[in-house]
């Protein structure tokens, strides 16, 4: 038996004025046939669980791209297509095959393509016909078509944000594939739209319990596999939205059944789940009055990870106004920067023009007088699922109090060794932001007194209400409370 196995994966802002290209995904730890013996990041980790399984099971494998770019807005086409036709071209050359798994993300548009996602599974089917397995491991934040569902046999889908669950749903996702090769199920996939935009944080109730009762159900066997898809609301594709995912073993009406009531029970507590964002000084305020400790404060308009150029000034700006001290923030994105801060060296005080480098969605840059405390030519933080997340050179600096980490790769915050790797301590700040939306909680839980999350007025829009959708045209809470 053979498994042909790929991973193509970014998530696209289509707000965002970054484009992602060619280059965005050559220049990110590109593989032809090899990702998956590389140590494990964002784009590899499940092909690196499906190499081991499918070797243990006695599978031949066949490898083709592992190929990830940053988040950021739609992805020029030829690059796609590019990419697409890499894996087209490897799966014909592999000659015939059992199993075809993808890692995908499921929120990736390009210019002519809504959902590349379905547009490459189609493609897969076409040249691999009907008879063989196609399962596809998807990011929880990724747009469902029926495209997708009528060429794929599986669709699996991450259960936890943070991401810290992919090799787990990727060994869920090869089981029921080498089930249904060897022909013990027959898979049906079934959808239930929610008609909710918004974000879903899993570490907390009543999430928590929504997704520990999906992997009860997964291992009473009732129903094969269970799936909340968040979606992406700043994707903006006529398919946006959450939606539930249910798969049963050859009984369509069960996969209805179950997708519908989940979906039912998602539905009954979307007000307990409704998401609430400080502005920058309402989040300033909470931490000049804790009695103690470390508040952790996600600036979440600023994520790299959801688009944002990761650049902005809006909360700096607030904290230096404040007369903020004993504070971090960080990862600010700035190559210019970093460099001149690495010409300096470390122990210089210098001018520094700092953020503000990418268009309205960064705001205005700060003029600075910094003391550059740490420099790096090569700085890694841990990632999601155990992997490892590249800053490339990098920087420590200070400004009047404000411990400011500055990277030269686009990357938003996963760990605290995003700071203390750079020799910047975390236990004696009383407030730490962080530029990222909810990958930080793992990591920063254990070390905050209290975690809250805030939004500026620039950068990615967090009011679901308001997002100004074009092609998007169907009503959805919270916008309408019962669409």
């Amino acid at each position: 038996m053979k498994l042909f196995m790929a991973a193509l994966l970014t998530e696209t802002n289509t707000f965002s004025p970054l484009p992602t290209g060619r280059a965005a995904f050559y220049g990110n730890r590109f593989s032809r046939n090899a990702g998956s013996l590389e140590p494990p990041f964002w784009g590899n980790i499940p092909l690196i669980a499906w190499r081991r399984m499918a070797q243990a099971a006695g599978m031949e494998v066949v490898e083709s791209l592992t190929a990830n770019a940053q988040p950021g807005g739609t992805t020029v086409r030829a690059a796609y297509e590019e990419l697409r036709e890499l894996i087209l071209s490897d799966l014909r050359a592999a000659g015939p095959v059992e199993i075809v798994l993808l890692n995908l993300h499921g929120a990736m548009v390009a210019e002519g393509h809504d959902d590349c996602e379905s547009d490459l599974v189609r493609h897969v089917r076409e040249i691999v016909g009907p008879d063989v397995v196609i399962g596809v491991e998807l990011d929880l934040h990724c747009h469902l078509d029926e495209t997708l569902r009528e060429n794929a046999d599986l669709v699996v889908i991450y259960k936890e944000y943070p991401h810290v669950d992919m090799a787990e749903r990727a060994e869920d996702l090869f089981r029921l594939a080498l089930r249904t090769a060897r022909r013990e199920i027959r898979p049906v996939i079934a959808y239930h739209p929610l008609h909710m935009i918004s974000m879903w944080h899993t570490p907390v109730e009543p999430m928590k319990s929504l997704v520990a009762g999906m992997l009860v159900a997964e291992a009473r066997g009732d129903i094969l596999s269970l799936s909340f898809a968040h979606g992406f609301p700043w994707g903006d594709v006529p398919h946006v939205g959450a939606k539930m995912v249910a798969i049963a073993d050859a009984d369509e009406a069960l996969a209805a059944r179950t997708a519908q009531a989940w979906g039912e029970r998602l539905w009954a507590v979307r007000e307990a789940t409704r998401k609430h964002f400080d502005t920058p000084d309402q989040a300033i305020d909470a931490a000049l009055a804790a009695p103690g400790g470390t508040m952790v404060v996600a600036e979440t308009s600023d994520n790299a990870g959801g688009g944002a150029p990761s650049d902005g000034t809006a909360m700096l700006a607030r904290m230096l106004a404040r007369g903020v001290r004993d504070a971090a923030i960080g990862i600010f994105w700035d190559p210019i920067a970093v460099s001149f801060v690495h010409e300096a060296g470390v122990g210089a005080v210098m001018p520094l023009r700092l953020g503000g480098k990418c268009g309205l969605m960064s705001g205005d840059p700060l003029d600075l007088m910094v003391r550059v405390h740490a420099v790096a030519q090569s700085h890694v933080q841990s990632g999601l699922s155990g992997g490892r997340s590249e800053m490339g050179p990098s920087a420590w600096i200070e400004a009047e109090g404000i411990h400011i980490i500055i990277g030269s790769e686009r990357q938003q915050v996963f760990h605290p060794d995003a700071f203390t790797g750079m020799g910047c301590t975390l236990q004696d700040k009383r407030l730490v932001v962080v530029k990222s939306s909810q990958h930080f909680y793992a990591g920063f839980a254990p070390i905050a007194r209290e975690i809250r999350y805030c939004a500026a007025e620039v950068g990615i829009l967090r009011d679901f209400a308001a997002i100004p959708y074009r092609r998007f045209t169907g009503a959805y809470w919270p916008k309408v409370e019962n669409p």
